[in-house]
C-alpha cells in the first residue's frame, strides 16, 4: 500500500516514519521528496495508528 504523509518534511521525519512502521512489524520504503511511503506486511489500520502515534498522520493513496 502507498501512504501519503504530508507532515514528513526532513530526514528526521523520514527516520521517525521508518521506525514507527518497523516497530509494529512492517517494512517500508519511504520517499521524503514525495511525502509517501510504500508499506508491506501490515494492515492499513495498524500502520495508520502507528504513524498517528508518532506524530505523522497519514492516509492510504493506493
Amino acid at each position: 500500500m502507498i501512504l501519503s504523509i504530508p507532515n514528513m518534511t526532513c530526514g528526521h521525519c523520514k527516520s521517525a516514519v521508518e521506525k514507527a512502521i518497523e516497530e509494529v512489524g512492517g517494512r517500508a520504503d519511504v520517499f521524503l521528496e514525495d511525502k509517501e511511503a510504500e508499506v508491506s506486511g501490515l494492515p492499513a489500520e495498524t500502520v495508520l495508528a502507528a504513524l498517528k502515534g508518532a506524530g505523522y498522520p497519514a492516509e492510504v493513496v493506493e
